[in-house]
């Protein structure tokens, strides 16, 4: 069965009971960073789960038990004789703690002993060092035979009672003296072995007839031969082996089990291929993303005053009446915002009922401690004669902020999905609910132009943020024009409500439009990714500007964007200095949060990619780092994109057939629906040839009884679509 890194994330996290940032890498080891508190763990994907937890907690033990400190400078002992005595006790504060892991351990060093990774089949275990030994008594004591003699006994009982860090380097050196006397003392012995192996050859080869007769000369030229040898060559016995000399430099002891178990691990990681990339959302300086709400209007209506009056001024040369350029369009506005009436009050009524219903729920009776004289007459047999008083606990300050799509794909759509916009707005104005309203774009930063002089001026181009390895990239064009605010009287509100109207019309009708679009608000790319990515200071600000409880976000869209890079310093030969460049999302890439404590993949199941992803990720980051704030998906659809929209999160081959099948049915009869499968709390798709449809219920004096019942039952049908789309819209508001 593969092993799910996330889930083994969550485990490492538990374990540590902090928010680790932990990391999945093509390494080799595992390691802690305890400054940035970051986790690295290998992708050990050909471990059996039980390994990999067993191999996840005594990573986790480390981090919470093994000191950050250089104690080289104090105790001169050799890293693999700490290494030993630390993982002995780090490993039982594990099972201290977690009492489960002892189990977890027992099975994954079990596994490792039937798969040899300590390689000691076929070896004598009494011949291997006391620091062996120690190492396998510690991790598979239970499933190998060991022995050890009273002193060596000592140092094993040192070892198992180390609490401290400190312990640990009392033990380690006595473990390392202990084995290094063990070395010296092998020396010695296989000295002594070899000279009296030599001896032995040397009175076979010369017979006892040939000793007694050997002359005094033949003794004096072995003697000058032996003076006259250099004084750095060892002796060489009858075999050729030079033998170790007292002077010679002495040989360190080693825990060879140390070293198999780290190189059979490292062959359980995953080295091919990419390594993971994780990325983190910038922290954006507001002034420079944000278009103010003053700033917007003032360049609408300098826009427009210039084109009307350039137009008076033709008609006058003309000799003919002055006209308003804008007349038609705001007879519009003016008629649609008398038919929304019924909307709104709609969802008001709605509103308030279940804000009424939840108080209900929640209210509670408490005495007063003042006696009801209307009850007096019970005394006799009723106890409680005291009056009452129902408590209803406060309310929750709601608020909502909405972003709306302002790219070039919305152009057909856009006033429709103004009026939906408009309806909620309006419903928050007369419930008195703070709402902000931005769009997105990329033409805002690109330049000023002034309607007076004709010359285009140049605007402040500051970053939005420090460019940094790992960021995700935020365009400098990227702003968020704030369009709509709570903030203006509701006269005001009202004239920059027509400023958006006469614009979404103007896109709807560009061939035939009377008048033009200001420069800086024509529509653009669709940088919706990096509005969410905004968001993370939008909305706490704008919910501590406001004093909310509960803030809502609805973002009004026709469609996800395509995913942003990351920033990525890169060195080239030619260049003195390495610069910061860019890279695009790959398979290997999972979105961070340090905060958190986190991560994301961007890739769907079976990393599977398709465009929407990125945005659901972005969303799912947004809802775990703000519980309380609900986020709304609006999406107005022609009839052909449907299906393709729905087809996104639901499929005939799915496990909930019924939900699809549902949907469609929705769309069929409403022409809308909503889907709780994407990176939104809900995802409402909406038909934009049902929304421009009038509910009113309008026929000429001379219509034929056929028409009156399609008149009467088109306008049933819209009616019926608004009250069902903004009654669930209102559920997850109220």
């Amino acid at each position: 069965m593969a092993v799910n890194h996330e889930i083994k994330s969550q485990l490492a996290k538990l374990l540590a009971t902090e928010d680790l940032v932990v990391e999945h890498k093509k390494v080799e080891t595992a390691c802690f960073n305890v400054h940035t508190r970051v986790l690295t763990l290998p992708l050990w994907e050909r471990a059996s789960n039980g390994v990999y937890d067993m191999l996840v907690g005594h990573e986790v033990g480390h981090a919470l038990f093994t000191p950050d400190e250089d104690w080289t400078e104090t105790v001169k002992v050799p890293q693999q004789f700490v290494n030993v005595v630390e993982d002995a006790r780090i490993e039982k504060l594990m099972k201290r703690r977690y009492a489960g892991l002892a189990k977890t351990f027992f099975g994954g060093y079990k596994e490792l002993n039937e798969q040899d990774f300590f390689s000691l089949k076929d070896d004598d275990l009494s011949t291997y060092n006391l620091a062996d030994r120690a190492n396998l008594y510690f991790k598979v004591g239970n499933f190998v035979s060991l022995d050890f003699t009273a002193e060596e006994k000592e140092i094993i009982d040192l070892i198992a009672v180390s609490e401290t860090f400190a312990d640990v380097l009392i033990a380690a050196e006595e473990l390392y003296k202990y084995c290094k006397k063990e070395k010296e003392q092998e020396k010695v012995d296989d000295i002594n072995t070899q000279e009296n192996q030599g001896n032995s050859t040397s009175a076979t080869e010369n017979p006892t007839e040939n000793q007694e007769g050997n002359s005094e000369e033949e003794g004096e030229d072995n003697k000058t031969s032996s003076e006259n040898q250099s004084e750095n060559e060892q002796p060489v016995n009858k075999t050729g082996d030079n033998l170790p000399t007292s002077t010679g430099q002495q040989e360190e002891p080693e825990v060879r089990t140390v070293d198999k178990l780290e190189d059979k691990i490292r062959q359980l990681a995953n080295k091919n291929g990419y390594d993971n990339v994780y990325v983190e959302v910038p922290k954006v300086n507001l002034e420079t993303i944000i278009g103010k709400n003053s700033d917007v209007h003032k360049e609408i209506d300098s826009s427009f005053n210039q084109q009307q009056n350039s137009y008076n001024l033709l008609m006058q040369e003309r000799g003919n009446p002055e006209v308003n350029l804008f007349s038609e369009t705001d007879a519009e506005f003016r008629k649609f915002k008398l038919s929304a009436q019924k909307e709104v009050n709609y969802l008001v009524k709605e509103f308030e009922c279940r804000k009424s219903a939840d108080a209900y729920a929640r209210a509670s009776t408490a005495r007063t401690g003042v006696l009801d004289t209307a009850r007096l007459h019970t005394y006799k047999f009723n106890e409680d004669l005291f009056k009452k008083v129902s408590v209803l606990p406060d309310g929750k300050n709601h608020g909502l902020v909405f972003i709306l799509d302002w790219s070039g794909s919305m152009a057909n759509v856009l006033l429709d999905t103004c009026k939906q916009l408009f309806n909620l707005v309006w419903f928050c104005k007369k419930v008195s609910i703070p709402f902000e309203v931005y769009a997105f774009t990329s033409e805002w930063r690109r330049g000023s132009y002034d309607y007076e002089t004709g010359q285009r001026m140049a605007v402040d181009r500051t970053p939005h943020y420090e460019r940094k390895e790992s960021l995700l990239c935020v365009d400098d064009d990227f702003a968020l024009m704030n369009l709509i605010t709570s903030k203006v009287s509701g006269n005001e509100l009202e004239r920059q409500m027509l400023n958006i109207w006469r614009l979404a019309a103007y896109f709807g009708n560009t061939y035939h439009s009377p008048y033009s679009c200001p420069s800086r608000l024509y529509l653009s790319g669709t940088p919706l990714n990096e509005s969410l990515i905004a968001l993370h200071q939008i909305l706490p600000k704008f919910q501590t500007e406001n004093k909310l409880q509960k803030v809502q976000c609805v973002i009004l869209t026709d469609g996800e964007a395509n995913q942003i890079p990351y920033h990525v310093e890169v060195k080239r030969a030619w260049d003195k200095e390495p610069y910061m460049g860019t890279r695009g999302i790959g398979s290997n890439t999972f979105l961070r949060d340090r905060k958190l404590g986190t991560t994301y993949s961007i890739y769907g199941k079976g990393n599977h990619y398709e465009y929407h992803h990125f945005t659901d990720t972005l969303l799912k980051n947004l809802r775990d780092k703000f519980p309380y704030t609900n986020f709304i998906g609006i999406r107005v659809l022609s009839n052909r994109d449907a299906h393709r929209f729905i087809n996104l999160y639901h499929s005939a081959s799915d496990k909930d057939y019924k939900e699809y099948i549902k949907i469609q049915d929705d769309w069929k009869k409403l022409r809308s629906f909503v889907i709780t499968k994407s990176g939104y709390h809900a995802y409402f798709g909406l038909s934009s040839s049902a929304l421009s449809q009038e509910s009113e219920f309008e026929v000429a004096d001379c219509a034929s009884k056929a028409q009156i019942k399609s008149a009467f039952a088109k306008s049933l049908k819209t009616k019926k679509l608004n009250k069902k789309v903004l009654g669930e819209f209102i559920s997850l508001v109220a």
